[in-house]
């Protein structure tokens, strides 16, 4: 007992047990995660013992936090358009509008927009060479809008995807693509695509690209520029679209604290009390209801008994009787009696000679007179072997006769007679199931049917009477009379 208690408190100290898995993305990471779900669980089991001094409390806490982590990409949907609610109709992607920039640029429509349709497009036609706002060389025009995209709260990086459609008649003229993004005041990345380069014959194309980022984002900066080398049909450009997709984490944490309480008993309980505390546990269902403790009694289930029921069981077993034991072979046994060894004895006894006593005359020894036996002495043994001869034989003949074997009936009637409990032998079918095998094997089937009513009779005529004690008046008389003498005895004194 006392390394188990010292191995208790050594185990006293907080155990931790944890199921670690990496998540996959991290709060630095930039683009987009990949979705997926994460459970972390921590186990920290704290094991406390108390003495109480009749028994000894051992309790176990153990607390299971379990941190889900949850990744999913999101879709702030195109934020230049104006009905997604980032940005005003003079600043949407179809280009309907001059957004504002630098250097020179017109609005054409119609067929002056070329493979672009005949809605209005943007056309950069400055031919200057100078840097643009966002740092890209070769710039003579650029259009230029910043977005305030904050309401996504995004914390978890992405990527910025792009779209735009370009028609460039000269070879020799230039048009890029550039995103800076922002988080406050701070760069958190810059993007440049060239989309057609000069000496490149592009005509009309459509271009797609796309700019990762970490942590928080809040601006996004898009500007779109290039030059018009012969300033002739500078590079056209229209429907432009800025989606950013973001990683959101949501993050569950369950915590479970189970306690288990053990008690020790110090050997103070009386076998008794232990006995009847085993039973209150055994024939009642214990439940536990804000603190309080209920005790229901369990029901037993109630055999329904009757004379054909247990008529039909008795059958049943003796069926198996007949089928399971061999008839038992009747052995004859011949026993020795201690009545027959007593009269062997004595017909011994009587049938030895017993030696003449010699009487002692002289100095001289006579020779000894052997007597015959007397010839009546003789005949009475044969007589008493005759009667140990007759008694032999009957005590054979009443042990050659077999035993009367219990028949199967009576036997399955045991069987079932055995098989009730003995805590439940005083129950009410267990004594009526009794009480009708007692009549199916004394076929006393009708012993119920007639039955007598006793009537009280009144004995209160008896209880008046008064019994006179004859003899007590007489012992009261002596009594009084013997009191009498030994007063007067005393007056004369």
């Amino acid at each position: 007992m006392s390394v188990i208690l010292h191995f208790i408190r050594l185990c006293s100290l907080l155990l931790l047990v944890s199921s670690y898995s990496k998540a996959e993305c991290l709060i630095d990471h930039e683009g987009l995660c990949d979705p997926s779900v994460t459970i972390t669980e921590d186990t920290q089991v704290e094991i406390t013992e108390e003495d109480l001094g009749t028994e000894i409390v051992t309790t176990t806490t153990t607390t299971v936090t379990t941190t889900t982590e949850t990744v999913t990409n999101e879709n702030s949907n195109d934020i230049l358009d104006g009905s997604n609610g980032y940005v005003s109709s003079s600043k949407e992607g179809d280009m309907d509008i001059d957004w504002g920039g630098q250097g020179s640029a017109s609005m054409p429509s119609g067929n002056s927009c070329y493979g672009l349709g005949t809605d209005k497009c943007a056309m950069i036609t400055g031919s200057g060479n100078t840097t643009s706002n966002m740092g890209v060389d070769g710039m003579g025009t650029t259009f230029i809008q910043t977005v305030d995209i904050s309401e996504l709260n995004i914390s978890n990086g992405g990527e910025v995807k792009y779209s735009i459609e370009v028609d460039k008649q000269d070879a020799q003229d230039r048009i890029y693509l550039h995103i800076t993004g922002i988080n406050g005041s701070n760069t958190v990345f810059q993007g440049t695509d060239i989309l057609s380069e000069t000496g490149v014959a592009s005509g009309h194309q459509s271009y797609n690209g796309s700019f990762d980022f970490g942590g928080v984002l809040n601006k996004l900066t898009i500007e779109v520029g290039g030059r018009d080398i012969n300033l002739a049909i500078g590079p056209l450009f229209d429907d432009v679209t800025v989606d950013v997709f973001y990683n959101v984490i949501n993050t569950i944490v369950t915590q479970q604290i189970t306690t288990l309480e053990e008690i020790y008993y110090l050997n103070i309980f009386d076998p008794t009390e232990i006995e009847f505390v085993e039973e209150v546990f055994e024939y009642n269902d214990i439940s536990f209801d804000d603190g309080e403790i209920d005790f229901t009694p369990i029901e037993p289930e109630t055999e329904e008994v009757s004379y054909e029921t247990v008529e039909l069981e008795i059958q049943e077993f003796e069926i198996d009787f007949e089928i399971d034991l061999p008839e038992p072979e009747i052995v004859t046994v011949e026993a020795q009696t201690e009545l027959e060894l007593e009269l062997e004895i004595e017909m011994e006894m009587d049938l030895e000679i017993p030696e003449p006593e010699v009487e002692e005359t002289s100095n001289e020894q006579p020779e000894e007179e052997t007597t015959e036996p007397n010839s009546e002495a003789v005949e009475e043994p044969s007589v008493e072997a005759e009667d140990s001869t007759e008694q032999e034989e009957v005590q054979q003949e009443e042990t050659e006769k077999p035993v009367k074997e219990p028949s199967s009936k009576e036997k399955a009637a045991t069987k079932i007679v055995k098989k009730i409990d003995d805590k439940a032998r005083y129950d009410e079918s267990n004594q009526m199931k009794t009480l009708i095998v007692m009549q199916i094997l004394g076929n006393t089937k009708t012993f119920f049917d007639t039955q007598s009513t006793i009537v009280d009779t009144n004995v209160n005529e008896y209880l008046n009477k008064t019994i006179e004690d004859n003899y007590g008046i007489l012992f009261d008389m002596a009594q009084q009379q013997t009191i009498d003498e030994m007063v007067n005895a005393q007056w004369q004194n």
